[in-house]
């Protein structure tokens, strides 16, 4: 009798396999979340804050921009700078090299070579390296 209700209303042992199955996906699934996680933080302390403050237009050769940079404590990094004509165009690129610094914040002023005219200047990336 008892084992009637028990097949009738679901309450039967679940065999092993299906049961490590299950066991598995679970496995798996906290192990996907952890990843994700720790890629997300790993990424995030990586991070380099950009202000850009300004960019002057010296000459048809030359654009100077002005950010702030905060990198994460004691990071080398580098940053890729371009000069744009009034299309968006890109006329002038530079990438510059800075050591690590004690200060969480700094701002930077760097001089970008151009091949034409340019209307604006700015930071397109910065990275650790």
């Amino acid at each position: 009798m008892q084992t009637k209700l028990d097949d009738r209303y679901g309450r039967t042992a679940l065999p092993w396999r299906r049961r490590a199955f299950w066991i598995g996906v679970a496995v798996f699934a906290v192990a996907a979340i952890a990843y994700l996680v720790w890629i997300t933080l790993q990424n995030s302390l990586d991070d380099i804050s950009i202000a850009e403050t300004g960019y002057l237009v010296v000459d048809e050769r030359a654009v100077t921009v002005s950010f702030q940079a905060t990198p994460p404590s004691g990071a080398r990094f580098a940053c890729a700078i371009q000069a744009l004509d009034e299309d968006f165009g890109v006329v002038g690129w530079r990438v510059v090299e800075y050591g690590p610094f004690p200060d969480t914040t700094r701002s930077f002023t760097e001089r970008v070579p151009t091949l034409a005219l340019a209307t604006t200047g700015t930071v397109k990336e910065c990275w650790t390296i």
